[in-house]
């Protein structure tokens, strides 16, 4: 039976324990999407998880969805992160970077053209973005050409080989909580009748033409992926997650060398343990849970993860190892903190002790 506090190998990586930082957005990234040093204290403050994944980061400017969020598409981007994986290293730790194209989840006004977001169909989200001021709506998104997907494609390679360039130890694929891989993925937003749609199988493609082309341009040790089988953030539907994601891990069958694959336990547990027995890689599990860190050990202890991904509780606990070891105490967040602003509620949690 393994703990938390086991080592475990992921990829080409020995990591020292199974408790990973899950990404957040954190919107702390004003300006040309570039992090500075309040960032590089956040992750290095959080180093003794046993693999960080950071906060979404957008593979080009129409991949963007929120005000103030990181990018990994311009040289200054890549020297802005290579200090952020640095002050990591130096703890000792390890990081990923979570490579995040937001789709149809965007708004012109984050784009320098003004031009619509994109998705695989014309099929708004319902859902709004704050834009610094206000919540303004999602438009109907273009719907994405056979080009469109090419470069999209590219543009997780480019960005996968940027995050390599800027020191992170891997990446993790985005294909989850509503973004555009997962809008291929659901039937509620993608209506296509070509090769990217009409069924299971077809709705999968892009997901693994994605990792596929990241995974050979950086290694598929270094390459993850992040899937959420029945969530609903973001205006999502999928009449049937079950059917939808065995055929995707049909697609990925040939992956297994992947570094990890990541899934956020949205719908049942029954659901979660098919999709286990179908992964024969390494399998990550986020349980969704905030200060109850029972769960997230159990899924470990019980075998239904190989390691296990938290969000909320990193935020105001930077040494969560820690105080899991310790039975606590912990410390609870100030939400109203959670997006955007300065130190506050970000690098000003205390560690034990001090």
């Amino acid at each position: 039976m393994s703990t938390l506090f086991d080592p475990v190998k992921i990829g080409r990586l020995e990591l020292p324990n199974r408790l990973f930082m899950a990404p957040m957005t954190r919107s702390r990234v004003p300006g040309e999407g570039e992090p500075g040093d309040l960032v590089a204290e956040y992750y290095a403050q959080r180093a003794s998880a046993g693999l960080i994944i950071t906060e979404g980061v957008q593979p080009s400017v129409r991949g963007q969805g929120y005000i103030d969020t990181p990018g990994l598409h311009s040289a200054g981007q890549v020297r802005a992160w290579r200090r952020v994986t640095d002050a990591v290293h130096e703890r000792g730790g390890h990081i990923f970077a979570q490579l995040m194209h937001a789709g149809r989840i965007g708004h012109p006004s984050l784009y320098p053209d003004g031009g619509l977001p994109v998705g695989p169909s014309p099929i708004a989200s319902g859902q709004s973005m704050f834009d610094g001021e206000k919540m303004v709506p999602h438009p109907v998104p273009r719907e994405m050409d056979a080009d469109d997907i090419a470069r999209a494609t590219e543009e997780f390679v480019s960005a996968a080989r940027n995050a390599i360039e800027a020191g992170f130890d891997g990446v993790e694929v985005h294909g989850a909580n509503g973004y555009l891989i997962h809008q291929f993925l659901a039937d509620g937003s993608n209506r296509r009748t070509d090769g990217y749609g009409g069924g299971a199988e077809e709705r999968s493609r892009f997901a693994v033409e994605v990792v596929d082309a990241v995974a050979d341009a950086i290694g598929a040790d270094r390459t993850g992926l992040r899937i959420s089988p029945g969530v609903t953030f973001n205006g999502i539907s999928e009449s049937d997650p079950l059917e939808q994601y065995l055929a995707l891990l049909d697609g990925l069958a040939h992956r297994t060398d992947l570094a990890y694959l990541h899934l956020t336990e949205s719908g049942t547990a029954a659901h979660t343990e098919r999709i286990r027995e179908r992964w024969s890689g390494t399998f990550v599990l986020n349980t969704a849970s905030r200060l109850d860190l029972d769960t997230p050990a159990a899924a470990v202890e019980k075998g239904r993860a190989d390691a296990v991904a938290v969000a909320t509780a990193w935020i105001s606990n930077p040494d969560l190892v820690e105080r899991v070891r310790s039975g606590g105490p912990y410390q609870e967040g100030d939400r109203a903190t959670f997006y955007g602003g300065g130190r506050r509620g970000y690098t000003d949690y205390a560690a034990l002790g001090a």
